[in-house]
């Protein structure tokens, strides 16, 4: 296959919801930036980044509705990332 990939299964409109939040979240929620931050210093892709941090927000989302909980940022949640990305590789 040539060229860049697409991602075209699953429900569109659910998809592009999800794809705007994310664009969002990645400059003002705090956990989904560091991690977006740390995918693009490893030397990934925008949008790879991107389907990445998509990926982490839905299960994010999905976990507080089986838990019936609301958004808790926590200062372990931000620490964790920046921990990673600064440890040599």
């Amino acid at each position: 296959m040539q060229g860049k990939r697409t991602i075209f299964g699953g429900r569109a409109a659910v998809r592009q919801m999800l794809y705007m939040a994310t664009l969002v979240a990645v400059r003002h929620n705090l956990v989904i930036q560091a991690f977006y931050e740390q995918l693009l210093q490893r030397g990934k892709p925008t949008k790879v980044a991107l389907v990445a941090c998509m990926h982490k927000l839905l299960t994010i989302l999905n976990a507080m509705l089986k838990q019936g909980t609301d958004w808790h940022l926590s200062k372990q949640s931000i620490a964790q990332p920046a921990a990673k990305s600064a440890s040599p590789a």
